[in-house]
């Protein structure tokens, strides 16, 4: 499957959990309680929930940001590995 860059994903990480932290968006039984958030941001978030999601080929958020903090945690350790074959 074709996977976005670790920096894009890395970025949109970053954008859903400071959306998030900016909505006091919590988690209350599988549904989503959002409300008394500024529309515009409840907006961005809901946009950066489905760009992740199409992202990594999920159709949820929390598999969403396993699949993405995987694949920049797996690229990251390859990065590290062949920067170390060439210090050798």
């Amino acid at each position: 499957m074709l996977m976005a860059h670790p920096t894009v994903l890395r970025n949109l990480v970053e954008r859903y959990e400071a959306l998030r932290a900016l909505t006091g968006h919590r988690n209350t039984g599988g549904k989503e309680d959002k409300e008394g958030a500024d529309p515009h941001v409840r907006q961005q978030l809901q946009d950066t929930v489905y760009t992740l999601c199409v992202s990594t080929g999920t159709r949820e958020i929390g598999a969403a940001l396993t699949a993405a903090r995987r694949h920049i945690e797996r690229c990251t350790f390859e990065d590290s590995r062949v920067l170390g074959e060439n210090a050798a």
